[in-house]
């Protein structure tokens, strides 16, 4: 049986004039105090160790906002993915690199938006702290021109939303946010939260207000993927990592379910250390991955660098050359690497060629003209992944 007491420490259930119940979320943070017991403490102790590692790792990369580049990319496909979308990284690079698929997925315009809305608000952090302004301007950015872009990009709804399998009703909603005029001033005291000086350790507080933020719900669409934003954005501002590389769609996306239950159970029974428990997991789990994937790509890279020293002869010094391009281009054409190089259309498509023989690069378009080759090893490192289902 749930205590009353605990349960309305999230909030409460209220009854609305045309018959459903909305949540009216409490101001954080917690009463009671959240209650930081030896689990807490001890995977708060793992997160901030883990997050140092991460930190430490990609540090060490030749260039690492060229990992940031792919990391965002990678977020923006699977923070997508689980709003529905089914365009891959592979869909999203070829996009920006202007490549006419008919066979690409209609979606990925979607995508490409997650990652202008991502740059706007890492740029925007450098004079404008997290915000709701901020986080309309992101909303902005993220749904324009594309599906949902008609419900009133930018703007806190006006209507009442709610969460629930397809089809279903207002009443049948398996949760129902605040009505639309107590979003202002949800939204106001979490940013006032953000803000207040007080003893709660940071990734605490992001944890909390990433719950709540879903929990308000304040826009029509795109909630999901702006609260997801919101994490990384909490800890840039705070420094916490000196590069924006914690993305936790990856891990939300392997636990849907227990993702959904655990912000559920906030909202019913006051369970906000489930919650940060679950939280603090991911990040554990997550900064550990990228750590992983930080180390391999140095050791992709020496690798990569000896076949084509052992194997390229004279043209291993442009091999070299297109091969540290590549990080920041992963998906190339001929007429690219003769730019690079300002060699001949003979000579750019000798070194592809060696380069496809080498299994660095890998034509994938099956055209005979106006062919498209990807960086294999490099992007097989954040496709090979276990993503989960779709």
């Amino acid at each position: 049986m749930v205590n009353v007491a605990s349960a309305a420490r999230a909030g409460r259930y209220e009854r609305q004039p045309s018959g459903y119940r909305a949540f009216i979320p409490a101001a954080l943070p917690p009463r009671p105090a959240v209650r930081l017991d030896a689990e807490l403490q001890t995977l708060l102790s793992k997160a901030d160790h883990a997050l140092g590692r991460l930190d430490g790792a990609v540090l060490t990369l030749p260039n690492p906002d060229l990992f940031v580049f792919m990391y965002v990319r990678k977020e923006a496909v699977l923070s997508s993915q689980i709003e529905g979308t089914q365009s891959s990284l592979q869909d999203l690079l070829a996009a920006e690199a202007a490549i006419l698929d008919p066979h690409r997925p209609r979606d990925v315009d979607e995508v490409l938006n997650y990652v202008r809305a991502m740059n706007h608000g890492l740029k925007r952090l450098q004079s404008l702290p997290v915000s709701v302004r901020l986080v309309r301007e992101i909303h902005e950015v993220l749904m324009h021109g594309v599906r949902g872009g008609r419900l009133t990009p930018g703007e806190l709804r006006r209507s009442q939303n709610w969460i629930g399998p397809g089809g279903a009703t207002l009443n049948e909603a398996s949760f129902v946010p605040p009505p639309p005029h107590v979003v202002p001033e949800a939204l106001s005291q979490l940013e006032r939260f953000l803000h207040a000086e007080d003893s709660l350790p940071l990734l605490i507080k992001v944890g909390l207000a990433h719950a709540q933020f879903e929990t308000i719900h304040p826009f029509l669409d795109g909630n999901g993927r702006i609260g997801r934003l919101l994490i990384t954005f909490l800890l840039t501002e705070h420094e916490l990592l000196s590069k924006p590389v914690l993305y936790l769609s990856h891990y939300f996306k392997r636990h849907r379910q227990t993702y959904y239950d655990k912000l559920q159970a906030v909202r019913d029974s006051g369970d906000w250390e489930g919650w940060l428990a679950f939280f603090l997991r991911g990040v554990v789990e997550v900064s550990q991955e990228a750590a992983d994937t930080a180390r391999r790509i140095l050791l992709m890279r020496e690798d990569a660098r000896s076949r084509i020293a052992d194997s390229l002869g004279r043209a291993a010094g442009n091999g070299h050359r297109v091969l540290e391009k590549l990080f920041d281009q992963p998906i190339v054409s001929v007429a690219d690497v003769r730019g690079w190089l300002k060699v001949t259309q003979a000579g750019a498509n000798n070194l592809v060629a060696r380069l496809e023989r080498l299994q660095i690069l890998r034509e994938f378009t099956g055209y005979a003209r106006n062919r498209r080759f990807r960086f294999e090893p490099y992007l097989r490192l954040f496709e090979n992944q276990k993503e989960g289902g779709k």
